[in-house]
């Protein structure tokens, strides 16, 4: 197993707590580096398998990975399961993920990220490079084209997330600030 895939933190010295913690949000929310970070206070596995993760792993572009999902449900049905099956290995865990808060039934906290689309579009450039609004573009497209298929597939509106124990908007905080506010929750 790759260490992006799962990974185990202890940045406190503090033991592995059984406790886990769904988090969700669109692309640029912050939720991978909010997921790692919380994990190594905590003490936590770290799991984000993702689509990048299957078209690495089967030699293929991204871009094509995601084309290949909108036309066979096998991708997201393969991304969903095993993340979750990572998860419920886990004895504590931080699952992230657009629809861990959906998938991880028992999930013992669920985290909503939000995030205006200019600062998802903004983070996206910093860590992936490329043009701001060709990544604006790209990203409302993909919210959209990811919305259709959860619903399809699971029934999932990933609008509505109404039902999370946190909903954090990300926008004016540092990764730092968005994980004491879960952990303070958690507490």
């Amino acid at each position: 197993m790759r260490d992006d895939e799962r990974q185990s933190g202890n940045e406190k010295g503090q033991p592995n707590k059984k406790v886990k913690i769904a988090i969700s949000g669109k692309s640029g929310c912050g939720n991978t580096s909010v997921g790692k970070l919380l994990a190594a206070k905590r003490g936590l596995t770290f799991i984000n398998w993702t689509f990048r993760n299957l078209a690495e792993q089967r030699g293929i572009p991204f871009e094509k990975a995601l084309e290949m999902a909108q036309v066979d449900d096998r991708w997201d049905r393969e991304v969903d399961a095993r993340q979750v099956a990572l998860a419920r290995e886990a004895d504590g865990c931080v699952l992230s993920s657009r629809l861990a808060i959906w998938m991880l039934k028992d999930a013992d906290v669920k985290v909503y990220l939000r995030a205006s689309p200019a600062v998802r579009a903004a983070r996206i450039v910093k860590r992936e490079g490329g043009d701001l609004a060709e990544k604006a573009r790209f990203t409302e497209t993909r919210d959209r084209h990811d919305h259709d298929r959860y619903l399809a597939l699971y029934n999932i509106d990933n609008d509505r997330y109404d039902f999370a124990d946190v909903i954090i908007e990300t926008d004016h905080l540092s990764i730092e600030e968005v994980v004491e506010k879960i952990i303070g929750y958690v507490k």
